[in-house]
């Protein structure tokens, strides 16, 4: 069965492998056909935006730019928290391509239609 998976990312360059952990995951569940989503809240809205993932890099981890290009192209999907970014000042003509912002009831639409989530502490 192939179920939808959203991955929570609460993290951003103030904490590298927190940032990078998620996208890790994801990425994995993308490249194996898995709908995914990476659900990016507090400070990891920031990494959302274009140069948001620019230098965050934790040792023995894929340099979360590259990852996060090799995300999207294997379809997997990047939705920052609309709550999250509106007192950050971001706006969609700041996002990266590939990433959106999303209010909480698409959230909630998701997982109460059957979407499974993923949360990295």
């Amino acid at each position: 069965m192939n179920e939808k998976l959203i991955f929570n990312c609460t993290w951003g360059r103030e904490d590298p492998e927190r940032a990078t952990l998620p996208f890790v995951a994801a990425n994995i569940a993308a490249t194996a056909g898995q709908e995914s989503i990476v659900l990016c809240t507090i400070e990891a809205v920031r990494l959302g935006c274009s140069g948001g993932s620019e230098g965050v890099e934790a040792a023995g981890l894929p340099k979360l730019r590259d990852l996060m290009t090799e995300f999207i192209a294997n379809q997997g999907k990047v939705w920052l928290c609309g709550a999250c970014a509106k007192p950050r000042g971001i706006t969609e003509d700041q996002l990266a391509a590939g990433v959106s912002i999303v209010g909480a009831a698409k959230v909630v639409e998701e997982v109460v239609a059957g979407a499974k989530t993923v949360a990295f502490a």
